[in-house]
């Protein structure tokens, strides 16, 4: 296997990349042709306009992980993309604004030990960083957000300990602008993987209330499990057949009205 970019095999069943709609294709960035940009264990799409990621898709092998530490990894833009489309410290210096991931740290952190500590610099591009509230950042790393990845290992008996996870912010017409910079406060994840031979993805997406004042309050955040057809309509992109065809909520949380934020992570249908 490649260390380059997204591995669309990596469960040994079809589970591929995202397809931008037209719209979107037209906002994304190309590198060398492409509008997707590889890095180690990753992938992503970033928007002109907004300056984040539209979709980010890695792979985690829960079984090869690496313990690396993050200290002296500085964040930085990556040089291969104009700087003009990265939203840098500029947005986050002297504020409460976290540099977030998208793509977990810890999560790419895996393979052979100069592959791991690749992946772990990669993962500091801004190109893998969202604006998140310092004490929504914080106060979730132990919660449920943070925890939904190892929540999957931990809980399903994961054939060959092997996840390939989709994650990135929703674009809203009328998120709040700090800075120059409209700040996203939805995000989403849509998390596959195979149990017995069968590929199941489960789809989740978190709202957090943003109060863009001087104070930069964070009201409250919360988590629900979705269908990957009701996040579709959110996003610049489609998800491949193969997760609509996983999904593993696709019949009981459409709807709306009646779906209730996740209290735990035993509330999740894996």
């Amino acid at each position: 296997m490649t260390s380059a970019g997204f591995d669309a095999k990596f469960l040994g069943t079809a589970a591929g990349l995202p397809v931008l709609t037209e719209p979107g294709a037209d906002d994304a960035v190309e590198l060398n042709g492409s509008t997707t940009i590889d890095y180690t264990h990753f992938s992503l799409a970033l928007s002109k306009t907004r300056k984040f990621a539209m979709w980010v898709a890695w792979n985690i092998d829960g079984g090869e992980m690496k313990a690396l530490s993050r200290s002296n990894i500085p964040f930085v833009k990556d040089p291969r993309i104009p700087a003009e489309f990265q939203t840098g410290d500029e947005l986050y210096r002297d504020n409460r604004l976290d540099r977030g991931h998208l793509a977990r740290r810890a999560d790419l952190c895996w393979g052979p030990k100069a592959e791991a500590q690749k992946a772990n610099k990669d993962s500091f591009f801004f190109t893998n960083i969202t604006p998140q509230m310092d004490d929504f950042n914080q106060s979730t790393k132990e919660g449920l957000w943070g925890r939904l990845e190892d929540a999957v290992l931990e809980d399903v008996d994961v054939d060959n300990l092997k996840v390939s996870v989709y994650g990135g912010p929703v674009f809203n017409v009328d998120d709040r602008v700090f800075r120059g910079v409209a700040i996203p406060r939805e995000f989403y994840k849509a998390i596959a993987f195979v149990v017995d031979g069968e590929l199941r993805c489960s789809a989740f997406l978190l709202t957090q209330n943003l109060v863009l004042a001087e104070a930069l309050d964070l009201d409250e955040f919360r988590v629900f499990q979705v269908s990957v057809a009701e996040l579709e309509k959110r996003v610049s992109f489609t998800f491949p057949a193969e997760l609509h065809a996983a999904d593993t909520a696709a019949v009981q949380l459409l709807d709306e009205s009646e779906r209730k934020p996740l209290g735990s992570l035993a509330d999740i249908q894996w």
